[in-house]
């Protein structure tokens, strides 16, 4: 059996609301999508498949290693990766994205960076069920359709490549939240977050600001995988295409191994996973 076919079956939620309310919020449990990519052995069959980053000080006009691309959903509480896809390195992020949709379910809140906030990005997650919260671009022009009590605003999205009375039938409703962090180094003068959650008395704007933030625990799981369980190797081991695709889906169910494991322990002795290492 594929082990990409025992990642979809045997990758569930773990946390239960119970146990672990950090979780869930407004009874929805946190979830979080983002790519990341990983140097490859420097083999023919591999540069051919997955391709190869530019570089601009390389003679040969790219980098020294293929690398490949991967997306992952993951539950941000305890890690757990709840599915996973590979692809090439010019593989676009959405398109790795749209084949884990299907893990979205109505009860949570996925949450995601400014790649993926295009009308029909929106359309497609939102048509799961799940609640959305997603960064997007500060320049991006959302005109106010409703200003509300907590300063966030109502406005839509329309697809684009079509005639305006089309769009306009298609145009869906978001709600906006723009903040600030000021005293942050490395900060932005404005941060932007669309959402699905409409009503500010049942999701207001300054919870759904910090919520977000949540969202950087798909970066911790990208360090466990590439700098953990890989062990410091500059790069797989597999030499050929088939094995890396092995290789990748053999690393997300042993990290999701070891997440349960956590997970038993966090709730027997009822710690929140945020105090675990």
């Amino acid at each position: 059996e594929p082990l990409s076919e025992l990642v979809r079956r045997c990758c569930v939620p773990l946390a239960n609301m119970t146990d672990h309310p950090e979780a869930f919020y407004a009874g929805l449990r946190l979830v979080a999508i983002d790519g990341s990519c990983f140097d490859l052995p420097d083999e023919a069959d591999n540069a051919q498949i997955f391709g190869y980053p530019g570089s601009r000080t390389s003679l040969a006009g790219h980098a020294g290693y293929p690398q490949a691309r991967c997306v992952v959903l993951v539950e941000c509480a305890t890690h757990a990766v709840l599915g996973a896809n590979l692809g090439p390195f010019r593989a676009g992020e959405w398109s790795l994205c749209a084949e884990l949709l299907p893990r979205l379910q109505p009860g949570m809140l996925c949450m995601a960076d400014r790649g993926f906030n295009g009308f029909e990005q929106w359309r497609d997650a939102r048509a799961t069920g799940a609640e959305l919260l997603w960064r997007c671009s500060s320049t991006r022009k959302l005109p106010v359709q409703q200003l509300l009590p907590d300063g966030s605003f109502l406005s839509v999205i329309r697809p684009t490549g079509v005639g305006r009375t089309e769009a306009t039938e298609q145009a869906l409703t978001v709600r906006v939240i723009e903040y600030a962090m000021p005293g942050v180094d490395d900060g932005q003068l404005r941060y932007r977050l669309l959402t699905t959650l409409l009503d500010p008395q049942l999701a207001p704007a300054m919870e759904l600001a910090a919520l977000y933030h949540q969202r950087w625990e798909v970066e911790a799981v990208f360090d466990e995988l590439k700098t953990h369980l890989r062990q410091g190797r500059r790069v797989l081991r597999s030499k050929t295409p088939d094995l890396v695709r092995q290789e990748f889906y053999g690393w997300v169910l042993a990290h999701y191994a070891v997440r349960r494991l956590l997970h038993q322990g966090a709730t027997r002795h009822r710690i929140p996973h945020a105090e675990l290492s």
